[in-house]
């Protein structure tokens, strides 16, 4: 609040602001990605772009409306995931925020129910309380911890039923990967021992899977195991897979049934989606193993950091266990804005020292931490490059 009014006074960006908080500060004269820089982009795995073969899956697919269901393409590609994940059947929606609102508003069927889910799960802090604003639904959290599981007798004793004063817990969700947590792969264990108290006390289990295929390939299990004791999951395909847009939705037959109502009173129907369920087709079939290369370079990256042996700028490998790297820092000598902004910006003596001028972006994760996802646009050499850069700003900044 006092950062707040400060900034209002200063009339200041709130990033400007914070810029004046810590000791060091970017170098004078640097400029903003330079003409022929190398931009290595890791923001986000969001920002991939399809493939050449992908583009040519999708400029080839057969079409149809699939409001009607009249789609082949379409089609095929729902029943390509739902064997996949060893579910009855599958439904194609826009984006996860859409497939995890979908799933929730189904099981949740009466307004005044609640959701039990972590505090740092995506669907909380992320979907903008769209269970709310569309269903009625209620958030009921539990706290998260690093691994990104929760305590089960938790959440055991925040179930609510009979009670005339309190909503009625309808449902139970999980994530995996875990995003905030860093990329964490949910313990299969810890998901089945979910999946039986919740069938214990007659809820379904919902996994806001998004990363899923990222944890089947980290973990060695496929996706169909890690689901086995969740009712439903929706799953991202624009994210590592490379799509260039969807999510799709997994469970009972009777379930993907409700979904497609709903689907549609939230406006995702789709007509000719087809050309983009053959991206999805063509990503199951060709872009999951290679998630291991993006894992691969996450290590890769969050090693060379960590070995620099600074103290005001590391990263734990150990915590690394997909394609998320959280690259902490000392926020008294620089925040998580001012590294971001310098990771964007070339000197003269950068340029001499890096050999080229690379210009990497990233985004401020929280009050001492940035995050770096590696994804398919991200390549060995992009990684390398983007070490030498961030070795030479933590030379900087150590002599500041």
């Amino acid at each position: 609040m006092q950062r707040n009014a400060a900034t209002r006074l200063l009339g200041a960006s709130p990033g400007l602001f914070r810029w004046a908080t810590c000791r060091y500060h970017p170098p004078v004269g640097a400029i903003t990605i330079p003409k022929g820089a190398l931009v290595v982009d890791m923001r986000s795995d969001t920002v991939t772009r399809p493939s050449v073969g992908m583009k040519k899956a999708m400029m080839e697919a057969i079409l149809g409306d699939d409001v009607y269901r009249e789609d082949p393409t379409i089609a095929e590609f729902e029943q390509k995931v739902a064997a996949y994940t060893g579910k009855e059947a599958a439904l194609f929606v826009p984006s996860g925020t859409m497939g995890n609102l979908i799933s929730i508003l189904v099981h949740c069927g009466q307004r005044g129910s609640e959701v039990l889910l972590g505090d740092q799960a995506h669907i909380f802090l992320y979907e903008q309380a769209g269970i709310a604003q569309m269903g009625g639904v209620q958030a009921h959290i539990v706290a998260n911890r690093p691994d990104g599981t929760f305590d089960i007798d938790e959440v055991i004793s925040k179930i609510r039923y009979e009670d005339i004063h309190c909503p009625v817990t309808e449902l139970i969700c999980v994530e995996n990967t875990h995003n905030v947590c860093g990329g964490k792969v949910v313990p299969v264990e810890w998901i089945d021992e979910l999946g039986r108290v919740a069938k214990e006390f007659e809820l379904p289990l919902h996994m806001d899977g998004a990363r899923v295929l990222n944890a089947a390939v980290s973990c060695g299990h496929t996706a169909e195991r890690i689901l086995q004791s969740c009712d439903t999951a929706s799953i991202c395909l624009s994210k590592g897979l490379g799509t260039p847009i969807g999510s799709v939705i997994v469970g009972s037959d009777e379930f993907i049934r409700q979904a497609m109502r709903t689907r549609k009173a939230l406006g995702g129907g789709m007509r000719q989606a087809g050309i983009l369920a053959a991206a999805g087709i063509y990503a199951l079939e060709n872009m999951v193993s290679r998630l291991a290369d993006d894992h691969a370079h996450a290590q890769m990256l969050a090693t060379s950091i960590l070995d620099v042996g600074s103290k005001n700028v590391w990263a734990c490998p150990k915590d690394v266990h997909t394609n998320i790297v959280l690259v902490e820092l000392k926020p008294s000598v620089i925040s998580p804005d001012v590294f971001c902004r310098r990771l964007s910006l070339v000197s003269d003596e950068e340029r001499r020292v890096v050999g080229e001028d690379v210009v990497i972006k990233v985004m401020p994760w929280s009050a001492q931490s940035v995050r770096f996802v590696t994804h398919y646009d991200v390549t060995r050499e992009h990684v390398e490059a983007a070490i030498a850069k961030i070795k030479f700003v933590i030379s900087e900044i150590e002599d500041s």
